[in-house]
């Protein structure tokens, strides 16, 4: 005697389910905050890291996994941690980012974070969401396939983690915090680095270089980091292709190319084959400098590592510097690297791009002056805004406020347009356009709604270059792209709605715009901000509120038993009114 059908189709559905769970594992990592001290540059400091480790610790796990990470601080002052892109389903309470969705990790305290892992496959990244504490603080998150899917070309002979970062030789919290403080620019790196190392063509750096050793005829999976503080770079191996397959835990369609150009908080998938004749090459970094040419006070070192083939040969005096490594200042490349760029879109990682939108939004990425107080005294400084609102951190985080309903925290008012429009991209704009205003300005989605957002560079202040634009809680579909000001009539004429790449972290083009879209279905308190650290100290963020849906599985899971307590935020501007009086 048969089993009835719908029986049949229901054990079906359990075993899958029950399949699902018997392959998501759950991972536990202790992460100690401590001073360390480094050398680099001829010279020794002590500063936070993860694990008395630069990069710290990676996190390895399978797509699904959950992972309990518990953040000792044993510094000096208070810290919180980033998982970035990580979609954290419905629990925003372990995003990270201080006065946004926790309060710093008080020294002498611990928090533990549930780390969520949903739909990422790839590489993506951890690092400090608070100061500028991230230049120590960061490292590497790999999200293998499960075991039924598999990567989506062959099976690499072996991987390799290379994360870009910039180093200070002075105490750069220290030193942010002047100048916000009194207005000024905030510092410059003093070198880029590859693992923390910044390499042969830098000072007392040669015996420290970083070291890839691979086998001759084997395919390597590269997965790149760019946590780089204020840069974008241009990377590229000496005389080996890249073949670029994933970009912020999504995978592309394969792009082969000499160099990548790599935005802050990006994170890049890369076969490398070690096909070329036995001997050393250089892997070289170097700043994507896209501010106006008279500005010229980047940081202009070349990171280096070596590519060294293991066997039996007489090395070269020295390795080969790659010849496709673009200029400091040259947009064509990097431009047209990123225009190749497209999601993989077939039946194991479908793109499912919103097409009935119901929320637009127009949003202008300026360079700004705003008054503040400074020991009494009324001056103007550097700021940055998103519509002319520049984000100024509450006291308490906006999660907390908006979960317990507490008043006078934030205002439900972000503006979805500019509140004046001009031609953003002129050589010379109105003077009235550099003031800004301060704020704590929140835009609230209802959940399911589907957004099309287009930011729109700006030369206020003769000040425009690429913006990273990175949202927290989401990947999204990256539509279209271009120079000059937005046209909305026949700019979506060209938009990509079959393959789109999808990110997390995009750069928004000097004078340009980018146009994106998602679906608002994670319900919580989520950052966006340009990951220029520089600009998100100037107020370039803003909050996307999602409410919840109808049910338990759409909304915001509770609070955990603790949550660090809040205090005042270290670096912040002081608060003013539009009259230029301060608010206590």
């Amino acid at each position: 005697m048969g089993l009835p059908s719908g029986f049949v189709k229901l054990l079906l559905l359990y075993g899958i389910f029950f399949l699902g769970l018997a392959q998501a594992k759950v991972h536990y990592h202790d992460f100690i905050l401590t001073e360390t001290n480094f050398t680099r540059l001829c010279s020794s400091k002590s500063m936070l890291v993860v694990n008395e480790s630069l990069p710290g610790p990676v996190i390895r796990v399978t797509k699904g996994d959950t992972v309990y990470v518990n953040v000792h601080n044993q510094g000096y002052y208070g810290v919180t941690i980033h998982w970035h892109g990580v979609h954290q389903p419905g629990n925003p309470w372990s995003d990270g980012p201080e006065y946004i969705t926790q309060c710093p990790i008080e020294p002498g305290s611990n928090f533990t974070y549930e780390i969520i892992f949903s739909d990422e496959e790839g590489t993506l990244w951890w690092h400090a969401h608070s100061d500028w504490t991230r230049a120590g603080v960061h490292g590497a998150i790999v999200v293998l396939p499960n075991e039924e899917t598999g990567f989506p070309f062959p099976k690499p002979d072996g991987e390799e983690i290379l994360v870009l970062g910039s180093w200070y030789v002075g105490n750069v919290n220290e030193e942010v915090a002047e100048d916000l403080e009194n207005g000024a620019d905030t510092p410059r790196s003093d070198s880029y680095t590859i693992n923390g190392q910044p390499g042969d063509f830098c000072a007392c750096s040669n015996e420290s270089t970083y070291r890839w050793q691979v086998d001759y005829g084997k395919t390597y999976l590269l997965r790149l980091v760019n946590a780089a503080m204020n840069a974008e770079l241009y990377f590229a191996i000496a005389q080996h292709n890249l073949t670029v397959v994933g970009l912020d835990g999504s995978y592309v369609k394969p792009v082969i190319t000499g160099f990548v150009m790599i935005t802050p908080g990006q994170t890049m998938d890369m076969l490398v084959t070690a096909n070329q004749p036995l001997g050393r090459y250089y892997v070289a970094a170097r700043q994507y400098d896209s501010a106006r040419p008279d500005v010229t006070d980047y940081d202009q070192t070349n990171a280096t590592a070596i590519l060294e083939y293991r066997g039996s040969y007489t090395p070269s005096a020295d390795p080969i510097f790659p010849s496709t490594l673009p200029s400091y200042e040259d947009f064509v490349p990097a431009m047209s690297f990123t225009s190749r760029l497209r999601s993989l879109a077939n039946h194991d990682h479908p793109v499912n791009v919103p097409k009935n939108i119901t929320t637009r939004m127009y949003i202008a990425a300026s360079m700004n002056t705003v008054t503040f107080d400074y020991e009494g005294t009324t001056k103007s400084g550097l700021a940055s805004s998103l519509n002319n609102v520049s984000w100024i951190n509450p006291s308490t985080d906006v999660l907390l406020a908006y979960y317990r309903n507490m008043s006078g925290i934030y205002t439900p008012d972000f503006p979805e347009y500019p509140p004046v429009l001009f031609n953003f991209t002129a050589d010379e704009v109105p003077d009235y356009t550099t003031p800004t205003i301060q704020g704590t300005k929140v835009k609230i989605f209802d959940y399911n709604e589907e957004v099309e957002i287009v930011f729109q560079g700006t030369n206020v202040f003769d000040a425009s270059e690429d913006h990273p634009m990175h949202l927290h809680g989401y990947t999204f579909y990256v539509v279209g792209s271009g120079y000059g000001n937005f046209d909305n009539v026949t700019d979506p004429e060209g938009y990509n709605l079959v393959d789109p790449p999808k990110m997390n972290t995009v750069s928004l083009p000097k004078k340009g715009w980018v146009a994106l879209r998602f679906k608002a279905s994670n319900p919580g308190v989520w950052l966006w901000h340009c990951h220029l650290d520089r600009h998100l100290s100037w107020g370039m963020d803003t909050v996307f509120i999602v409410k919840n849906g109808d049910t338990r599985e759409t909304s915001i899971r509770e609070p955990p038993p603790y949550m660090p307590p809040c205090s005042s935020s270290a670096i912040r501007l002081q608060r003013l009114d539009n009259s230029g009086e301060k608010i206590n």
